[in-house]
């Protein structure tokens, strides 16, 4: 296994092997289990339980009538820094992710994770599914405090049908549907740690683009009347948005698999289950009347269900009117398992314990920032002043259509103040610093370079536009390069495997791999020229996804790498035919360490 360790679960694991403390005796047995789902691009309305009559969710909402429904919870315009902020339980610019891709997505390895922290109170930690914030170790999830990982670190992925997917670091091919794939990874670890506390992740990748669902989830929503439709039913296309509904019902049957499961194993009550989104709907479609969508800081961009059950502590029904965060999750989850914070930075999140086992009425009177490319808009309990300075009553106004700065020039001088404010200290900590790919650790010798994370050079050209899960096309000219700026840690040989594809008429090609102490040469002498797929499993027409294939690994050889930064170039030395080859992506693992 793989991932930082401390002193205190170093001793905590020696006492329960050893048998001093027993894994369901002692103190051990008073910490509560973790589970958390987290999906990709499911916008407030996407349940059932919030009064879309479009689709049926009752797995998801029975977490609410069996536990607790938070009323107004935020997340981010955008994935990563959702997730960012759910891991640290701080504000994405204080960890200095700015993007959703090209390393934009990575998480400062300064900062603590919720993983490292249920890790090191003596937790089995797991992610299994979209981690988005960073690829390469130290910034992979087996880094951040997780024992096991199970899914991709993209941002999104081209196909959701037997994908080729991660294990710890090896490239596998999952079975069937991702997400029922993630989910019977996610039933298996819990099985498996069954008798000892555990802290499982489980961040879907859908209903996130391309519109991909089984036939047994899509047959009852292809051609089904809506009821609830967008604000501007001309704006919204119907096969896109019965897709998505298909896609968050998968989820809802997937979510019952894993409630079942606890329930099988007798660990319902002591289970904290958790569900939220990671910012509001793409496309537009019914999602409560509110302004916005994914990648705005309006209420309906960033507004999310929060829902949280604990049977043995949190009493079914609980409604929660106080304004909540992603950020909010780290402190209230490690103060209802008792887990001590040791070692994060100073929070922007707060424990929600008060609200969910306390019985606390009142409201705190916080503000709450939203920000996505240098937009920030500000939330309290009763307004919300947009990025353009305009104010808005969402009690009475939850579509944000009256501006009322004129009616309350008080609150809108305290709330403007308060963003300048938050631009000048929060905001200020976001650096787009010049950040190589890291190479070359002993702790998991394997770095994966995929082309989101390389620059084309000349007419080469990517796949399609989104950077995920792209590949590099278009390699006709000796002056074409394709490069990865990286970060080596350790000196050693390092052995390359290429992933690419190359028909017949343009064998012969050679091309260096230069970098390392010494350009690495070869001749592309076997053709291997599979179709584009993936839109033969589309319900709508895919915008920036791009089709995949499957890129055959090719193991270059060796090549040593010095410690320090350097530039990973491929570039051609001859093309007999019309093109080079089309790659995926690189790896390389670390064989030797001081070779060279």
């Amino acid at each position: 296994m793989f991932g930082r360790r401390d002193l205190t679960a170093v001793l905590l694991r020696i006492l329960v092997l050893t048998g001093t403390v027993g894994l369901r005796g002692g103190f051990a047995a008073e910490r509560p289990n973790v589970v958390v789902f987290l999906s990709d691009d499911q916008g407030w309305g996407d349940l059932s339980l919030n009064g879309n009559r479009n689709l049926r969710t009752p797995a998801i909402d029975s977490l609410a009538h069996d536990g607790a429904q938070f009323d107004r919870f935020y997340v981010c315009p955008v994935c990563s820094p959702t997730r960012a902020e759910f891991l640290t339980g701080r504000y994405h610019p204080r960890g200095n992710v700015w993007n959703v891709s090209t390393g934009g997505e990575r998480l400062d390895l300064d900062e603590r994770t919720i993983a490292d922290v249920f890790h090191a109170a003596g937790y089995a930690t797991a992610c299994f599914g979209k981690w988005h914030n960073g690829t390469q170790y130290p910034y992979h999830p087996l880094g951040r405090g997780f024992d096991e990982y199970y899914g991709f670190c993209s941002g999104h992925w081209g196909d959701y049908f037997d994908a080729p997917v991660e294990h710890n670091g090896t490239i596998v091919r999952s079975k069937g549907f991702l997400a029922n794939d993630l989910t019977d990874h996610a039933i298996g670890y819990i099985e498996q740690h069954r008798d000892q506390p555990f802290f499982v992740y489980v961040p879907y990748n859908t209903p996130h683009s391309p519109m991909q669902v089984p036939d047994e989830d899509y047959a009852r929503l292809r051609d089904a009347e809506l009821p609830n439709r967008a604000d501007n039913p001309s704006t919204e296309e119907l096969g896109f948005t019965r897709a998505a509904l298909a896609m968050c019902e998968n989820l809802d049957r997937n979510v019952a698999r894993v409630l079942k499961t606890l329930d099988d194993l007798k660990l319902r009550d002591n289970t904290i289950v958790v569900y939220f989104c990671d910012n509001g709907p793409v496309g537009t479609r019914w999602n409560g009347g509110m302004k916005g969508r994914k990648a705005t800081t309006d209420e309906g961009g960033v507004r999310s269900p929060l829902l949280i059950r604990w049977p043995a502590k949190i009493p079914a029904g609980t409604k929660v009117a106080q304004i909540a965060s992603a950020m909010d999750l780290l402190p209230t989850l490690t103060d209802l398992a008792g887990v001590p914070t040791t070692g994060t930075k100073p929070l922007d999140g707060i424990s929600l314990r008060p609200w969910l086992v306390d019985k606390r009425d009142s409201l705190d009177d916080r503000k709450l920032f939203s920000h996505w490319a240098g937009k920030v808009s500000v939330r309290t309990p009763r307004f919300r002043l947009d990025h353009q300075g305009q104010l808005f009553d969402m009690h009475a106004d939850p579509g944000q259509k009256m501006n009322v700065t004129m009616q309350h020039p008080a609150v809108t001088k305290e709330l403007t103040a308060a963003v300048a404010e938050w631009k000048d200290t929060v905001l200020k900590e976001l650096e787009r610093v010049d950040q190589p790919f890291t190479v070359g650790y002993k702790e998991f010798p394997i770095t994966h370079l995929p082309a989101r994370d390389g620059v084309p050079h000349g007419n080469v050209k990517r796949s399609a536009r989104a950077p995920n899960c792209s590949y590099f096309t278009n390699w006709t000219s000796k002056e074409d390069t394709i490069t990865w700026d990286v970060e080596v840690a350790n000196v050693g040989l390092y052995e390359v495997t290429l992933y690419y594809t190359c028909p017949m008429a343009n064998l012969g090609a050679k091309f260096e791999l230069r970098g390392g102490v010494k350009p690495l040469s070869a001749t592309v002498t076997e053709a291997h020229d599979p179709p584009a797929y993936g839109a033969e499993h589309d319900r709508s027409p895919r915008d920036s996804e791009s089709l995949v294939k499957d890129f055959k690994p090719w193991p270059l050889g060796e090549v040593a790498l010095a410690k320090g930064r350097t530039t990973l170039t491929l570039q051609a030395t001859e093309i007999p035919g019309p093109e080079v080859m089309e790659v995926r992506g690189l790896t390389l693992t670390l064989r030797d360490v001081g070779a060279r």
